[in-house]
């Protein structure tokens, strides 16, 4: 099984860098990441590939691996090199030892129900702010140390980009509050926790309205982020927004890439042009995190 997977990473590689669209045809993620990165005037230089396999089975002369994909990709855009990198969980099927299905396991977006609405308090004139200071240092270092991998201080969910981006946020010294309503505030304690913890729709309102304690300001466009700051996605379109990311970086041109969970990924462009949950419908929030 292992031989298997080893092969199918060697030659799957070379269709990151190769120029012939034919090659890739029967593996659109190659074409959708170079297709993006030349909008951009980038490139990938080099790239590596390692799998692990999570589950396999094999009946009669078929032979059928679930894997983890981790791609490494050294990117070079005008005169700056960086390393971003991707995890995906696929499935791969064999017949005899040649590949017959190799398909990314597309994980469920994102909703949610009226009943995770965040529902804020209009504050009186007298409520005084909690007062903090984002360490945005420290809520970069958090992204990148946690962001293919769970710390285990915290419930772990099957759709856990916003469980992320919310522990990001903690790590940078964000205060919580609400507790223990879960439709007011933002916070988590031990076995329990606010809608917009963890549920991307909840957190993109949150950020919008909340007058005290973590608090954003909403910006026009993603070149007005600076490192910690927060994109929402809604994909569809449809007004329901469910993923969010951090700015964990810039590229040549300044603008922002991005670390993110449930996809595990990091240093990636924001747009997310090369995702499979993009759509030409997508829509985006965009906010700086107040500092003070």
């Amino acid at each position: 099984m292992r031989e298997l997977l080893q092969d199918l990473f060697e030659k799957r590689m070379g269709l990151f860098v190769s120029e012939k669209r034919s090659n890739k045809l029967f593996f659109p993620k190659a074409e959708r990441k170079q297709e993006a990165l030349a909008k951009r005037s980038a490139e990938i230089v080099k790239i590596n590939a390692s799998g692990k396999i999570v589950e396999e089975a094999e009946e009669e002369q078929f032979q059928t691996l679930k894997y983890a994909a981790h791609y490494q990709y050294l990117i070079k855009q005008k005169g700056l090199l960086y390393l971003e990198e991707e995890v995906e969980e696929r499935i791969a099927k064999f017949y005899k030892g040649a590949l017959v299905m190799d398909e990314e396991i597309v994980k469920p977006i994102q909703n949610q129900s009226v009943s995770q609405e965040v529902i804020e308090p209009v504050l009186p004139e007298h409520d005084e702010r909690i007062s903090y200071e984002y360490n945005r240092l420290k809520a970069v270092q958090y992204a990148e140390r946690w962001w293919n991998t769970n710390n285990p201080a915290f419930k772990k969910f099957e759709n856990n980009c916003t469980n992320y981006i919310s522990q990001c946020l903690r790590a940078g010294e964000a205060p919580m509050r609400g507790h223990p309503n879960r439709g007011n505030g933002w916070w988590y304690q031990h076995t329990n926790w606010s809608y917009s913890w963890v549920v991307a729709h909840s957190l993109k309102n949150y950020l919008g309205i909340s007058k005290s304690g973590l608090r954003a300001k909403e910006v026009s466009s993603p070149d007005q982020l600076i490192l910690g700051d927060v994109i929402c996605y809604d994909f569809e379109g449809d007004g329901r927004f469910n993923h969010n990311t951090m700015v964990t970086g810039r590229d040549a041109n300044g603008m922002p890439l991005v670390n993110a969970n449930t996809y595990n990924s990091r240093m990636r462009y924001w747009a997310y042009e090369d995702s499979s949950a993009y759509t030409p419908n997508i829509r985006y929030k965009f906010y700086s995190i107040f500092d003070e």
